[in-house]
């Protein structure tokens, strides 16, 4: 096979995301431990229950990022690699595809794309990434072109709970801060790699209404691109913030998602994710 995708399961894709002859896919699953338990966030995750089971438990949940060799596995079975993992400072990830490019004969047909993002980013990287190869591009072009495409990607978020973000050290200390005061309900969004709050809001209406608002000020041409809500067992706002979108912007698609293993852990019940 010439051409391979791979992806970290913080995208929340499933492994059957791409289904071609012509190009593979996988999907390298991070894994979370629960008290004893440890979960893999592959296809096979119960994602109610594992909430339930972290919903339960008083004990710091970790979460962990594939090996080198789970990366290397899927660099071996085509001439070129595509990688794309989530930021990387929010997990290992990154840092594990590189050391797999460089423990592989074939490093130079490898690209490992730091999202700077998670969720929804990373499936538009993926879906563009297997466009230019059906385009027939060649594997220089497709690496300008995927670049300069994350570059472009822009990601807001709304949650309800921070905890596990706060206890693994997810958010700097001042940010942490202001996520778990009450009165308050943050506006969050990714700042190369980082998170950091845009707006301090007092309602969930409030906070929905200056997200979508903020879509604009973000990306001020939406036509031609692809919006992408990941929610945490919260369909019913994921569904109202996609009318509000749809009623003040102009993408091509907006794509409603379940938040996986790795998503859900740090997002959490109620988390809301847009990226675009």
């Amino acid at each position: 096979m010439k051409f391979e995708i791979c992806v970290d399961s913080s995208s929340n894709l499933l492994s059957n995301h791409i289904v071609d002859d012509e190009v593979g896919f996988d999907v390298v699953p991070l894994t979370i431990r629960v008290g004893n338990e440890e979960f893999v966030d592959d296809d096979n995750l119960n994602v109610p229950e594992f909430l339930k089971k972290i919903e339960s438990t008083s004990e710091v949940c970790k979460s962990a990022c594939p090996s080198p060799q789970d990366f290397l596995n899927n660099y071996e079975k085509a001439d070129y690699t595509i990688c794309v993992t989530i930021s990387n400072k929010l997990s290992g990830s990154y840092n594990s595809a590189l050391v797999a490019r460089d423990m592989s004969d074939k490093k130079e047909n490898i690209l490992v794309v730091d999202s700077l993002l998670t969720a929804g980013a990373m499936r538009l990287i993926v879906d563009k990434a297997y466009s230019l190869i059906k385009e027939g591009k060649d594997f220089e072009t497709i690496k300008k072109e995927i670049l300069e495409y994350r570059d472009s990607i822009k990601l807001l978020f709304v949650l309800d709970k921070f905890d596990n973000l706060v206890k693994n050290g997810r958010m700097s200390k001042v940010v942490a801060f202001i996520a778990q005061l009450a009165a308050i309900k943050p506006l969050c969004y990714g700042d190369e790699g980082e998170i950091k709050i845009k707006e301090k809001i007092r309602t969930f209406k409030g906070v929905l209404k200056r997200l979508v608002h903020n879509i604009g000020v973000m990306c001020p041409v939406t036509k031609g691109r692809t919006c992408v809500i990941s929610h945490t067992q919260n369909e019913e706002s994921a569904l109202l913030l996609k009318a509000l979108i749809e009623e003040a912007y102009q993408f091509d698609s907006i794509i409603v998602e379940d938040n996986r293993g790795l998503c859900s852990f740090y997002a959490l019940r109620g988390g809301l994710i847009v990226s675009f």
